[in-house]
């Protein structure tokens, strides 16, 4: 057993228990993928706002979420230098970009420079290291909430081993992922506090590795990730975040690696961004969520004690494939529940 898997194979049950709680809430989130298009891409668009603005400012910019709105909009934000804006435009669009197109992003190191790339690609300053691994060496510091530096959190992989130990990382991380031989939540949280303690590039690594880190949940089927800010949950535990990685970093490279406190602190956030998921199925925002026809049968399944599709159809004028569709989502959302099999089916609000 490799030093990776140490890390990984024995964690707490407290640790099992936070993965449990994520994977009973995912099941909720199903079908959410067959609402209404138009909403759901509001949700998107408003998460690559907030994802965007607190990316950055855990690196120590300043930029609002309204700021951030604006630049995307061409609107002039003078008060703020041209490296905010640059940073905060390659995130958003990267973003945009992993959100998007997922399915055909592979997992390699090609990847993983090719993205530094596009995350830098605005930033005037970094144009020489683009999509290169670090030729210095770079320690990690940590701001506090006006951008101030703090000092030094911890030193990170020299530079003449970091493209051996990256190339292993991601070697490693992708084969496990193939492999299902460990929680894939517990590979990629092992990924992102080794990947920032090599801390392979000369700048941008925090930001990519947040990019990854949705990369990485949506290929391993958290589907609700697009429509809560992972990032602003970061942001809003800045101070655990850099102690959680530091106390599990000293520990790596050693006989007895210990990893838990970090992994308790990533898979809390991903638990809270899951169930902030759900709450948006809740009662009061679900009729947001829903298409016009779909809000149709759902109005009327609120006002009746059960109701026949066929009877669903003649009140709401809505045609049978789109009722018997709507059904279907419903069912999944847990909102109505089935009553009978074949002719005799019927349906009513849970």
């Amino acid at each position: 057993m490799d030093n990776r898997e140490k890390r990984i194979a024995n964690v707490s049950q407290k640790t099992w228990s936070i993965i449990n709680g994520i994977d009973h809430l995912k099941g909720q989130w199903i079908g959410g993928a067959k609402l209404n298009p138009q909403a759901l891409g509001r949700l998107k668009r408003s998460v690559l706002v907030t994802s965007s603005g607190a990316s950055i400012r855990i690196e120590g910019s300043t930029l609002s979420d309204d700021d951030v709105e604006k630049l995307m909009q061409g609107i002039s934000v003078q008060k703020f230098k041209d490296r905010d804006k640059q940073e905060v435009q390659g995130y958003f669009e990267l973003l945009s970009n992993v959100f998007e197109t997922w399915k055909q992003i592979p997992f390699n190191e090609s990847i993983v420079k090719y993205l530094h790339n596009e995350l830098l690609k605005f930033v005037d300053k970094d144009e020489r290291h683009r999509g290169e691994y670090k030729k210095t060496e770079n320690n990690v510091e940590m701001f506090d909430e006006s951008g101030k530096s703090l000092g030094v959190v911890f030193e990170t992989t020299p530079a003449y081993l970091t493209p051996k130990q990256t190339q292993e990382l991601v070697e490693w991380t992708s084969w496990a992922l193939d492999a299902s031989d460990y929680h894939p939540l517990l590979i990629i949280g092992n990924f992102l506090v080794e990947f920032l303690a090599i801390h392979p590039f000369q700048d941008g690594n925090g930001r990519l590795s947040r990019i990854l880190t949705n990369l990485l949940m949506l290929k391993a089927g958290y589907a609700y990730v697009p429509y809560v800010s992972h990032e602003k949950l970061v942001e809003e535990s800045k101070s655990e975040y850099y102690l959680t990685l530091r106390r599990s970093q000293k520990t790596l490279n050693t006989t007895k690696p210990d990893i838990e406190a970090w992994l308790v602190f990533f898979l809390s956030i991903c638990k809270e961004q899951v169930q902030q998921a759900i709450e948006l199925l809740s009662h009061e925002n679900i009729e947001r969520l829903l298409s016009p026809k779909q809000l149709a049968v759902w109005n009327y399944l609120s006002k009746v004690d059960e109701a026949a599709p066929r009877e669903i159809v003649e009140v709401t004028g809505v045609a049978r494939p789109t009722v018997s569709q709507a059904l279907e989502v419903l069912l999944r959302l847990k909102k109505i529940e089935r009553l009978g099999q074949g002719r005799s089916t019927r349906y009513r609000k849970m």
